[in-house]
C-alpha cells in the first residue's frame, strides 16, 4: 500500500513539473512580469535576408552577404570606456561613439534596455576577433552586408542602404518595402553572465524572419557599362558639366542602359557628391530646344498642315511678339523641303508650320509624347517637367515653344517621345522593372507599361525618314552621328539647363536618334550640359559611339533596305 502510494505522488509530481516547464514556455513574457522572468528574457534580432537586385541577364547588380552584427547589453558591461577602446579599431567607430551607445537607458515600459546595435554588416572574420575578446556584455549574431559588385555600374539607379540595411536613395529607396522584408526575432529566458546561454526549458519565443523579394531590371549590365564609359570619357574635359544617356529598346520600353555623369561609387557612397548620385536622365530639367522640332513635325503631319512633300519659302528670320527668331543656315527666302528644315534645324521652318499648327493642338500633342508629367519608369523622385498652357503665352511663345524652348524636359522624357516615333507612332512608357522575385523564387512580371497612338504607321514612317536628313544631307547638324553600314534617323539639339526654373549658364547640346531607321531597334538619346559649351562635341559621337555597340551587341544587321533618300533641302 505504502508503495502504490509512493507512485502516486511521484508520478503527480512528475506531472506538475512537467505541466509547468509546458506553461513556461507557451506563455507570453508579460505574464511573467511579477515572477520575474522578464527581467531574465534576452531579446535577439533576426534581420530578414534583403532581395537582390539583378540586371536583365540574372547579374547581381547588388545584393546581401552573410555578415554579423555587434551588440551591447549595458547591464552587463563592467567597464564601458574599456569595452569601447578594445571594440574601437575593430569596428572602425570613435570611442566616443561606442561609449554613448553602451550607456545604460530605460525602455518605454520602464525597464532598463537589455540590447543595443554597436554595429551591422560586420564581415565575419571581423566578428570572430570581436567574440576573441570575450567582453562581459558584448555580443555577435548573425546579419548581412549590401555589397554592390559594379561600384559605379548602374550607380545613380541603384542607389544605395543604410548600414541598417534601408534603402536611402535610388531604387534601394523606391521599392524598399519590398526588398526588405520583414525582420524577426527570438526571445529566450536567459541564466546569468552569459548572453548566449538560454536556460534549458526556460521560455522561449521565436519569430522567423521573412526574406524580401528580389527584382530584375531591364538593364542589361554590359551595354550599361560602355554607355557609362562612353558618356564618361566624353565628358572628361567638361568641368562642372553633367550629362544623361539613355537607351530604349522600341518596342518594349524596357530601358536597357541609363547613364548619368558624373557618377558615384555606390559600394561606398559616403563621401560622395549629392549631385553625382542624381540621376541625370530623370533629374535633369532642361529646355531641349531643337530636339523637340520632332515633335512639332509629328504634330502637323498628323493634321495635315504638312505632308512629305511640303516646301515653303523661308526666309532668315520671323518675328513673334517682341522676339526675331533667326536661322543658322539662312535660306535667302528660297523654298524648303521639310526635310531639309530638319537637316538644317531651320527655327524659321519650324515655327512657319507650328504657326499653321495652333498652340492647342501643339500642346496637345507634347502631351501625348509624355511631356509635362512623369513618365513612372520606377525612380523615385523623377521631375515632371513644365509645359506652357496656351493661356499663359505670350507672343514670343509662339516663336520658342514649337523649337523647344519656354518647354521644359527631362532626357528620359524626350527619350520616349521619339521611341514612340521609332514604335509605329505608338508611345510606350519607358520602365525599368523587369520583374519581381519572390523568396519562394516565383517569378511576376512588372505591369504591363502604359501605351497609347500618337501618330499613325504611315506619318511616323515619313517622320522617320524626314529625320534621316539630319545625319545625310551635306553640312546638316548630325552628320557627326552617323553610324557606318546603318541608316539612322535622328535630331540635334541645343537648349538650356533650368534649376528652379532659372537658365544657367552654359547651354545643354543633344542628340536623339533611331537605328535601323527602316525598321528601328533601339533609341538612344545623350544630353550634355557644359557650362562653356562646346557639348554638341560630346553628344554627336557619343551617340554614335553608343548606337553602334548596342547595333553590334545585339547582333542587328546592317540596313539592307538601300541607303537613305537623297534629299533635296531646296527643291526648284
Amino acid at each position: 500500500m505504502r508503495l502504490r502510494l509512493g507512485t502516486a505522488l511521484t508520478l503527480t509530481l512528475f506531472a506538475v513539473i512537467g505541466i509547468r516547464l509546458i506553461f513556461l514556455q507557451a506563455v507570453d513574457t508579460p505574464a511573467y512580469a511579477g515572477g520575474g522572468v522578464a527581467d531574465r528574457t534576452r531579446t535577439v534580432e533576426l534581420p530578414a535576408p534583403r532581395g537582390a537586385i539583378y540586371d536583365r541577364t540574372g547579374e547581381p547588380l547588388a545584393h546581401s552577404v552573410e555578415a554579423r552584427y555587434v551588440f551591447a547589453d549595458p547591464t552587463e558591461i563592467e567597464d564601458s570606456a574599456a569595452t569601447a577602446k578594445a571594440l574601437s579599431p575593430l569596428l572602425g567607430i570613435p570611442v566616443s561613439r561606442l561609449t554613448e551607445l553602451m550607456k545604460p537607458r530605460k525602455l518605454e515600459n520602464g525597464n532598463p534596455s537589455r540590447f543595443e546595435y554597436l554595429a551591422r554588416g560586420v564581415e565575419i572574420p571581423t566578428a570572430k576577433q570581436v567574440v576573441a575578446l570575450e567582453l562581459p556584455g558584448i555580443g555577435v549574431h548573425r546579419d548581412e552586408r549590401r555589397e554592390v559588385p559594379g561600384g559605379d555600374l548602374a550607380a545613380n539607379l541603384i542607389g544605395f542602404t543604410s548600414q541598417d540595411m534601408v534603402g536611402l536613395e535610388g531604387l534601394e529607396a523606391r521599392y524598399d518595402e519590398q526588398l526588405a522584408g520583414q525582420d524577426g526575432k527570438r526571445v529566450y529566458e536567459a541564466g546569468l553572465g552569459d548572453l548566449a546561454a538560454p536556460i534549458p526549458g526556460g521560455y522561449s519565443r521565436t519569430t522567423p524572419a521573412k526574406p524580401g523579394s528580389s527584382m530584375a531590371l531591364t538593364i542589361e549590365g554590359d551595354l550599361q557599362f560602355r554607355t557609362q564609359q562612353i558618356l564618361s570619357a566624353g565628358m572628361a574635359q567638361q568641368r562642372g558639366g553633367t550629362a544623361a544617356a539613355v537607351i530604349i529598346d522600341v518596342p518594349t520600353g524596357e530601358v536597357l542602359a541609363q547613364a548619368s555623369e558624373p557618377t558615384y561609387n555606390a559600394a561606398k557612397p559616403i563621401p560622395s557628391d549629392p549631385v553625382a548620385r542624381e540621376d541625370a536622365a530623370t533629374s535633369f530639367v532642361v529646355d531641349p530646344g531643337s530636339v523637340h522640332k520632332a515633335i512639332t513635325f509629328g504634330a502637323a503631319l498628323q493634321e495635315g498642315v504638312i505632308t512629305p512633300d511640303t516646301t515653303l519659302p523661308i526666309a532668315n528670320s520671323i518675328k513673334m511678339g517682341d522676339t526675331w527668331f533667326s536661322d543658322t543656315h539662312p535660306a535667302n527666302g528660297r523654298r524648303m523641303s521639310v526635310p531639309g528644315m530638319l537637316a538644317y534645324s531651320s527655327n524659321v521652318g519650324t515655327i512657319t508650320i507650328a504657326d499653321k499648327l495652333g498652340p492647342d493642338r501643339l500642346i496637345d500633342y507634347q502631351k501625348r509624347f509624355g511631356l509635362g508629367q512623369p513618365t513612372g519608369e520606377g525612380l523615385p523622385g523623377e521631375a515632371s517637367g513644365r509645359l506652357l498652357p496656351a493661356d499663359e503665352w505670350s507672343g514670343s511663345s509662339y516663336g520658342s515653344v514649337p523649337i523647344g524652348h519656354s518647354v521644359d524636359a527631362t532626357p528620359l522624357q524626350m527619350a520616349a517621345a521619339y521611341a514612340a516615333i521609332a514604335n509605329n507612332g505608338t508611345y510606350v512608357q519607358p520602365h525599368l522593372v523587369k520583374e519581381t522575385i519572390g523568396p519562394d523564387g516565383k517569378r511576376t512580371p512588372a505591369p504591363a507599361p502604359v501605351t497609347r497612338s500618337v501618330l499613325s504607321p504611315q506619318n511616323a514612317a515619313a517622320l522617320r525618314t524626314m529625320l534621316e536628313a539630319v545625319t545625310t544631307v551635306d553640312n546638316a547638324t548630325g552628320v557627326t552621328a552617323a553610324v557606318p553600314g546603318y541608316r539612322v534617323a535622328g535630331k540635334t539639339g541645343t537648349g538650356w539647363r533650368l534649376v528652379d526654373g532659372k537658365k544657367q549658364p552654359g547651354e545643354v547640346s543633344s542628340f536623339i536618334g533611331m537605328a535601323p531607321a527602316e525598321k528601328p531597334r533601339y533609341v538612344i538619346a545623350v544630353f550634355v550640359y557644359a557650362p562653356g559649351g562646346g557639348g554638341a562635341a560630346i553628344a554627336n559621337p557619343a551617340f554614335r559611339s553608343m548606337m553602334q555597340f548596342t547595333l553590334r551587341h545585339y547582333r542587328v544587321p546592317p540596313s539592307t533596305g538601300g541607303s537613305a533618300p537623297k534629299f533635296v533641302v531646296y527643291p526648284r
